[in-house]
């Protein structure tokens, strides 16, 4: 544990523990409800790209699942350095807004933040105007692991780096061979329901990378 990361935790717990209720409430409450906010922006996303080209609905589709990826990442990285909770390992810091997960539910990186880097970035490659909404969203629901108590700051700055590298490659490396799935997905022979799956979308266009 670094002194400097203890330190700058027990000032951000105590100054949750000095806001209003209803922001100590909305901190507790969106740092999940944010999950299911880039959730909910997959399946829009996934609908709106029905529309569109093949490389279009390939990385709508992909970005799910390189989401997915980045948390399995973490996780593996988490049983490698099983570093314990700081709402155990910090002395004399301010008793944490959120329980404290158990022992064993390692603390570094952060799968909350590992998941919203990943999908912000995920998001933003089908638009990038939706990195005006994905950006600023995934930088809350971070900052608020430690709002809360259940992180040190430099678990969801790694989170951060390590979902958002993680979703870009993913998606990067898999995107050329996703768009020839879906204009094969998206032929008349193809069954009924995968052709509503993927979409009519545009007129077929050559892949560009």
């Amino acid at each position: 544990m670094d002194f400097e990361d203890a330190e700058l935790y027990r000032d951000i717990t105590g100054f949750a523990h000095d806001t209003p209720t209803w922001v100590q409430h909305t901190a507790e409450t969106g740092t999940d409800a944010g999950l299911l906010l880039f959730a909910a922006l997959f399946v829009i996303t996934w609908w709106r790209a029905r529309r569109g080209t093949p490389r279009a609905f390939a990385i709508a589709a992909l970005a799910p699942v390189a989401t997915g990826l980045a948390y399995l990442c973490s996780e593996l990285l988490k049983s490698v350095v099983t570093q314990e909770r700081p709402c155990r390992a910090v002395p004399g810091a301010t008793a944490a807004l959120s329980s404290c997960p158990p022992p064993g539910d390692w603390s570094f990186p952060s799968n909350h933040a590992t998941i919203a880097g990943a999908a912000a970035v995920a998001l933003a490659l089908t638009g990038r105007a939706l990195l005006w909404l994905t950006a600023p969203s995934a930088l809350l629901l971070a900052f608020s692991r430690v709002f809360v108590g259940v992180h040190y700051p430099h678990d969801v700055v790694a989170g951060l780096a390590l979902g958002a590298l993680v979703a870009m490659s993913a998606v990067r490396l898999a995107a050329h061979p996703a768009t020839r799935l879906v204009e094969a997905m998206r032929t008349a022979s193809a069954p009924a329901f995968v052709r509503w799956l993927t979409g009519q979308g545009e007129s077929r266009s050559p892949y560009r990378p």
